[in-house]
């Protein structure tokens, strides 16, 4: 497969905004691109976590591209080195993996990242390797060398070893290691470019010494940005509840990027979509509300199809903007017209009145878009209101 050198089409990727930061430059990574050399870039993930979102999804968009280029692209999962576990952004040290547990979260990721990335390509498909392939074969006698090309005075430089140290928390000799293991990978795969977060720079770097000193090789260093809110840099979280998460059903997808701040419209259209500069900004100009449902369906379409997010986009405006309710909403079939607010969300499958009320008195639960406040209310029904209780749980009542 020949290299694609479009320099407008190499200059759109590398200037789009996912890039954050090239080591050495980025003006000798783009000559690079533009020279007709066959690279060999990868990415590299510790599946700590079955869990996915959109700031990882990016990532696999950017590889994509470079292959798409003609480059061979690696998917490199870190199964041996998620068993050490990274201190990146760690105030103490990560709970260690056994392999059952990284087994299984990586079947999870590749099921997850299929849709961003073209693995039944015949000429040139995205390789899938495994750190443990080499790292596991390391003995005691290999290692020591490869320690001795870094000094614990570089290890302390580390943001969050340094906080640590100053905070009296320990800082396990393991901890050392894993810059280490992970700066190995590239020489193992005798790599040209690392992909990598903002906040793998400091791993990333090992690797590029050890190329340098190992095999007197040029490694380029590409972090990406993190997906950061900008008004606030808070990231995607599955424990904040802030993320748009690839395993969702697309109707739940669409709703996470629909509930994202309108300061992260704009960060979604460059890092997810590939619509072109130009024509984001004429999007935003259309409102928060419309920009918001443009860039929800370009998502769900990226990993469902136009047809599902078309279903999806739908959906919501019946739901949240029409206020109708779900097209699917199960039938609540009740046993009397007059029923109180309390009694109705017995019936509904509420566990017991203390949750009902807390419910209530949350603002949690209404009837055709109507906010029910008082749990003891008395209301009578016709037959077809919505009842939704929570953001997500929608009933058709039925008398």
């Amino acid at each position: 497969m020949s290299i694609i050198t479009d320099k407008k089409r190499v200059e759109e990727i590398v200037a789009r905004g996912v890039i954050a930061e090239v080591l050495p430059t980025k003006d000798e990574f783009l000559k690079l691109l533009l020279s007709g050399k066959k690279l060999k870039i990868y990415i590299g993930f510790d599946p700590t976590s079955s869990t996915l979102h959109l700031s990882h999804a990016k990532n696999f968009i950017l590889l994509e591209e470079f292959r798409q280029l003609g480059h061979e692209v690696i998917v490199l999962f870190g199964d041996f080195t998620a068993q050490i576990g990274d201190p990146t952004g760690r105030s103490d040290a990560r709970p260690q993996l056994t392999e059952e547990e990284v087994k299984k979260n990586v079947k999870d990721w590749i099921a997850q990242i299929k849709p961003l990335m073209n693995f039944d390509d015949k000429k040139n498909p995205p390789r899938v390797l495994f750190n443990s392939a080499w790292l596991s074969k390391l003995s005691l006698k290999d290692l020591i060398p490869l320690a001795s090309q870094f000094t614990v005075q570089q290890m302390i430089e580390r943001d969050m070893f340094e906080k640590r140290w100053n905070n009296d928390i320990p800082i396990h000799l393991h901890e050392f290691l894993y810059p280490l293991m992970q700066g190995y990978d590239s020489v193992a795969m005798d790599v040209d470019v690392e992909l990598c977060g903002t906040d793998q720079i400091f791993n990333a770097l090992a690797g590029r010494t050890l190329m340098k000193r190992l095999k007197n090789k040029e490694k380029f260093v590409v972090a990406v940005n993190l997906m950061a809110n900008p008004k606030t840099g808070e990231l995607m979280s599955k424990s904040r509840g802030t993320g748009v998460f690839l395993s969702s059903p697309p109707n739940e997808m669409f709703g996470a990027v629909m509930a994202q701040p309108d300061e992260m419209i704009e960060v979604l259209f460059i890092n997810i979509t590939r619509i072109p500069l130009n024509d984001i900004k004429e999007i935003l100009n259309t409102g928060p509300k419309e920009a918001k449902m443009h860039v929800a369906f370009e998502i769900v379409k990226k990993f469902y199809g136009e047809e599902k997010a078309t279903l999806a986009k739908d959906e919501w405006i019946s739901v949240f903007s029409k206020k109708e309710g779900p097209h699917n909403a199960p039938e609540l079939k009740l046993k009397k017209k007059n029923i109180s607010i309390l009694d109705l969300l017995l019936e509904s499958g509420i566990k017991s009145k203390s949750e009902a009320r807390r419910l209530v008195l949350q603002n949690a639960i209404s009837i055709d878009s109507e906010v029910k406040k008082n749990p003891e209310e008395i209301i009578s029904l016709k037959g077809g209101e919505i009842l939704k209780v929570g953001k997500k749980t929608f009933f058709k009542l039925l008398k």
